[in-house]
């Protein structure tokens, strides 16, 4: 199995191409306006899972400003131009085009109109792909708890079709039990509330949803031996076993465990994660978590290593058959 993406093609549209960009058709009136992309098919060629949901204000952002993007480099027009019209800097239009901040209506109603945008269903639809990408995610009201560099890889956790993450040292947050996540939260947070340790804990078990909701993305997670044994007490781990080898019966879910005997691996410098979208202007991404921060890497070639490690990974470890076998006979030692 693998998720390369080699296959998917993005491909440039041409004048008076139509794209649909989650529900906004924008039509291309003029060969500014006709830059548009073909999306990927509904099925990941990967997994044959159908990917149907409606995707957060996060990836909304970076579609929009990424069809921005596309129209002022396509008109010739620098960013520091750009920004002069809409009374900002240069910087404050990169920021809009990677996505990394809300969007004003005024503001993308004059980059249209700089851009030589003027069929108004066209614009139309770009200034409803803005109203969308502003409504606030559900994890808005743990805005008080959740870094900020977090709170991005939440909303592109919620519109990716295809998650592959590997955890050396602890359990999947996709897959964690409510105890288990209790536990590791009080572990990583010694110093807060009670009542902040259990909004934390509310957060990541509606973060799980994304898992079994309709239109579900398929999850492939690799996680080592140890990260089973860090649980506190027996109980908790049983626990834990039982409710992986659950997640792994459904049909999104793919589960391999790196047992201990298998020695040095492709992976031993830590947790990644990968992201893939169905939307041709979200790129493949790599999500590297650390104690106070996060990288995110999208250049093709940064993915690609990442990629090739995770098949190195998927290999070595237990296939899936023998992950359940294993976790099974793990949960009767216990």
């Amino acid at each position: 199995m693998t998720t390369s993406s080699g296959g998917a093609q993005r491909q440039a549209g041409v004048s008076g191409g139509v794209a649909a960009v989650y529900g906004e058709t924008i039509r291309g009136a003029s060969p500014v306006g006709g830059i548009v992309r073909t999306a990927r098919s509904g099925n990941d060629s990967a997994t044959g899972h159908a990917q149907v949901r409606p995707e957060g204000p996060t990836a909304l952002r970076i579609v929009l400003g990424n069809q921005l993007r596309q129209l002022r480099e396509a008109s010739g027009i620098t960013t520091g131009a750009a920004g002069h019209v809409i009374r900002a800097s240069h910087a404050k239009i990169s920021r809009m085009e990677l996505g990394r901040v809300s969007f004003k209506e005024r503001d993308v109603a004059d980059l249209l109109t700089l851009y030589g945008i003027i069929d108004e269903h066209e614009r139309g639809a770009f200034l409803a792909l803005a109203r969308r990408a502003n409504v606030p995610g559900w994890w808005h009201h743990y805005g008080d708890i959740l870094p900020g560099w977090f709170e991005m890889y939440l909303g592109l956790e919620q519109a990716a079709s295809v998650i592959r993450t590997y955890e050396p040292q602890l359990v999947p947050g996709l897959l964690q039990t409510q105890e288990g996540a209790r536990a590791l939260i009080q572990m990583g947070n010694p110093d807060v509330s009670v009542d902040d340790i259990e909004r934390r804990v509310a957060l990541r078990m509606k973060r799980q949803k994304v898992v079994t909701q309709p239109g579900a993305p398929n999850l492939w997670a690799v996680l080592d031996e140890a990260a089973l044994w860090r649980l506190d007490g027996r109980s908790a781990m049983q626990e834990q076993i039982h409710h992986l080898i659950e997640m792994a019966e459904l049909p999104n879910v793919t589960l391999q465990v790196m047992p201990f005997y298998s020695g040095a691996h492709a992976a031993v410098g830590g947790p990644f994660t990968m992201l893939r979208f169905s939307e041709p202007d979200l790129p493949d991404l790599v999500y590297l978590e650390q104690l106070t921060s996060a990288l995110y890497l999208d250049k093709s070639e940064d993915v690609q290593y990442y990629r090739v490690v995770m098949d190195r990974l998927c290999v070595q470890a237990k296939s899936p058959s023998e992950t359940i076998r294993f976790l099974t006979s793990t949960l009767k030692e216990t």
